[in-house]
């Protein structure tokens, strides 16, 4: 299978975005920047692409203006191992942004993200049906996932 890599579009600030994503994930970093000439369409100098890692994973974030933006059709979701991690995603990419329900938020620069505990993957799928779907009522009144809090709906009778 060919690779594949997200190319995710912003206006003008793909550079930026890049950054603030690759200083938040593990082993990531910017492996490539490149600019607009003078054939245009943008002043020749700025930036055109920006190919980068999150965590070894390949993505591309292209400057092509204002015609496009990102809607929650696309998101990229964060397996968490756990409350720490929750709020250390959730904290740094909701800065900006927009809080939204059930674990998702818009970053500062509109794409979504699922910020998503493994505990509570663990509890929506559990063998007791009441137990999942008394998690499920919880997360679906929470912003930010709170996995003590979904626990305790779970656990309760």
């Amino acid at each position: 299978m060919p690779n594949l890599t997200p190319c995710l579009w912003f206006d003008t600030e793909g550079e930026d975005a890049a950054k603030l994503y690759t200083s938040l994930f593990p082993n990531s970093k910017i492996t490539d920047v490149s600019y607009y000439g003078e054939a245009g369409p943008r002043p020749a100098g700025t930036v055109l692409t920006v190919a980068f890692e999150l965590d070894g994973r390949p993505f591309q974030a292209l400057n092509g203006g204002p015609e496009y933006v990102f809607t929650e059709a696309i998101s990229l979701s964060i397996d968490c191992a756990d409350q720490d991690e929750v709020d250390y995603y959730w904290d740094n990419l909701a800065a900006g942004g927009e809080e939204g329900p059930c674990g998702w938020l818009k970053d500062r620069f509109g794409l979504s993200w699922q910020v998503v505990p493994r505990r509570l993957v663990e509890l929506l799928q559990d063998s007791d049906q009441g137990r999942a779907q008394r998690a499920m009522a919880a997360m679906l009144g929470m912003k930010k996932i709170v996995v003590a809090e979904v626990e305790q709906a779970a656990d309760a009778t």
